[in-house]
């Protein structure tokens, strides 16, 4: 079903993608005098790389298609400025690939994520701008860095990167604002949270309504699915102390899955990529690496740190091997969701972008054509294979999680 919308709408899209005539509007100077100013810029030619990353990452809004987009509250403030609330899309006025044709307050959009301009001599209000850009530059270690830009009044500005606590590691930096804004992943949390709670609301009522009775309805959906953690996976790892970790690994579970599914789905909210965010995996891991030591007891921790029976010249080898084990289980299973969910999606819309890059961007339809023959069935095939991924690793990081909690329980023998 989702492999029949998205190729419909890329018809569609290619059919349809023709240069639009440019509308005008009166853009406020500082001056306070208004002149008229095409509201989009000529647009830029189809880029699959683009096309793909503007898809995986975190955004302010949600592409659907072509020039459409589905509008999330955008809510930052500076402290030399004030709070600057909007709609992202609606006031930015986005062209393809969700780069904003208006600079608001220092603030920009490019590909669907808002970010603000370094320099302080630039103006604030609302002002049209020309276009972004790249520069490059070697950092202090001489490796080379990449800084965008944007175009106004025929000068480029440098814009800050998106505002990170990692020291850099994932290429972002402390800002001058602070974001507050609903982004695409916030939203499809807040939904993947809403419609869990709605399914486990209703089927503890189904159980207090009908118990000692057989389940019937969502209640006979979800049993099997909860008894198979339970079984399958509790048990076998954790023995008499299953039942103490069930609410844990059963939410484990149920939230990975349900955003690994609603990745499935097309356009809204399928194009959040929440699990594909190392973020959310890494918090999702910090939380297994939490549970797991808090938990741990004597004899876990005797293991770690002293090893019984093990000569003391080992002990030297194996100690910092068995601490650094305690670090690398929590962060293999952060890449390994994280690492499954973005390269299933990258490919998905490299094939989907086939239709594009054979048709030129909707200029040729016979190229557009053989581009679909071609993307169509390997799309389908990654379909599959995505929806196999999303159950596979919800299991593999619940299975995983309570086989570190079954070694840090277990008993002295």
């Amino acid at each position: 079903m989702k492999g029949f919308i998205l190729f419909t709408f890329s018809i569609i899209f290619t059919l349809c993608n023709t240069n639009n005539s440019l509308a005008t509007t009166t853009v406020q100077q500082e001056e306070g005098e208004g002149i008229e100013l095409p509201t989009k810029p000529k647009e830029k030619e189809f880029n699959a790389g683009d096309k793909a990353l503007s898809h995986i990452v975190d955004a302010n809004a949600f592409h659907l298609f072509g020039d459409y987009y589905f509008h999330l509250p955008v809510m930052l403030y500076a402290p030399d400025h004030g709070w600057t609330c909007l709609s992202s899309t609606r006031k930015f006025e986005p062209v393809t690939y969700g780069d904003g044709t208006l600079a608001i307050d220092r603030y920009v959009l490019n590909h669907g994520s808002v970010f603000r301009v370094k320099d302080d001599n630039f103006p604030l209000g609302t002002h049209r701008i020309e276009g972004f850009d790249y520069k490059y530059v070697e950092d202090e270690k001489g490796k080379e860095k990449r800084i965008l830009q944007v175009k106004f009044d025929g000068e480029l500005y440098d814009l800050e990167t998106k505002s990170t606590v990692d020291g850099g590691l994932f290429g972002g930096s402390l800002t001058s604002y602070y974001d507050f804004s609903i982004t695409k992943n916030v939203f499809s949390l807040l939904v993947n949270f809403f419609i869990l709670s709605w399914i486990f609301l209703a089927v503890a009522r189904a159980y207090k309504k009908r118990s000692n009775m057989a389940p019937k309805g969502l209640q006979s959906f979800m049993e099997p699915i909860i008894l198979f953690i339970q079984d399958d996976v509790a048990k076998p790892f954790l023995g008499h102390n299953y039942e103490r970790f069930m609410p844990f690994l059963l939410s484990l579970f149920f939230f990975i899955l349900g955003l690994n599914l609603l990745g499935q789905v097309p356009f809204f909210p399928g194009s959040a990529n929440v699990t594909g965010n190392i973020a959310v995996t890494m918090v999702l891991a910090i939380f297994t690496f939490v549970v797991v030591n808090i938990n741990g007891n004597r004899n876990y921790w005797r293991h770690i740190l002293w090893m019984p029976g093990v000569p003391a010249g080992v002990k030297l080898i194996l100690t910092p091997v068995e601490i650094a084990s305690m670090f690398i289980k929590p962060i293999t299973l952060m890449l390994r969701l994280f690492a499954s969910i973005t390269a299933g999606h990258i490919v998905i819309i490299a094939f989907v972008s086939l239709i594009f890059i054979f048709g030129n961007a909707g200029e040729s339809l016979t190229g557009s054509g053989m581009g679909l023959l071609i993307s169509f069935p390997l799309t389908m095939f990654m379909f599959a294979i995505e929806l196999v991924i999303a159950l596979v690793q919800a299991f593999v990081f619940t299975i995983l999680t309570a086989s570190y909690l079954g070694a840090a329980v277990e008993e002295h023998h």
